[in-house]
């Protein structure tokens, strides 16, 4: 298992075609959630939820899905349907990141989906940690309703990432990173005060 300091540092998103079996067993899935599970959470509201795609699930997912695509886009071509087909299915693992962030009395709907955005974090963290490659994505499935009824959102929920897990076939590369004097402010109070 790497050192913490040392995959935060290297941490780095590898395509989902560039992910192929193994994935993560059950066990390591269930490692995996108990992690993403582990985030800051105001009221202990735990306003995600997680939806797991392996085995035939992704196929068959992004065959409705396809579906539903070449409805909404009648001029789509083989090639677009294909790539629809696919969205799901080209790792072996998918894990849904759901936020279901409602109105509360204390807690801003902001703050709890800020709190499933660092579960999908930790996911991705996780994996790495178990020795496994992660990517990140959305795309037109994360905030199309029709979409999110055929994946399995409630009412009120919104899907915050698709995060695609296996073993890396490729060697991952770096993208350049902002300076951080770019990024940094250091804040100073009003002159006069």
């Amino acid at each position: 298992m790497p050192d913490a300091l040392d995959l935060l540092k290297k941490r780095k998103s590898i395509s989902a075609a560039f992910l192929s079996a193994p994935a993560p067993s059950d066990a390591e899935i269930e490692q995996i959630l108990s992690i993403a599970s582990r985030v800051p959470d105001h009221g202990k509201l735990a306003p995600w939820r997680f939806i797991v795609f392996r085995g035939d699930a992704g196929g068959s997912a992004g065959a409705l899905l396809a579906d539903l695509f070449r409805q909404k886009n009648p001029g789509a071509d083989a090639k677009v349907l294909d790539e629809e087909r696919k969205r799901l299915a080209q790792a072996p693992l998918v894990i849904a990141v759901v936020s279901t962030a409602a109105p509360h009395v204390k807690i801003p709907e902001f703050e709890q989906l800020l709190s499933a955005g660092n579960a999908a974090m930790n996911i991705l963290l996780a994996t790495e940690a178990l020795g496994y490659a992660a990517h990140w994505t959305t795309g037109w499935i994360a905030y199309d309703t029709d979409a999110g009824a055929i994946l399995g959102l409630k009412p009120g929920e919104r899907f915050v990432a698709f995060i695609h897990i296996g073993t890396p076939t490729a060697p991952p590369t770096d993208r350049p990173r902002p300076s951080l004097a770019d990024v940094i402010t250091e804040w100073r109070p009003p002159a006069g005060s």
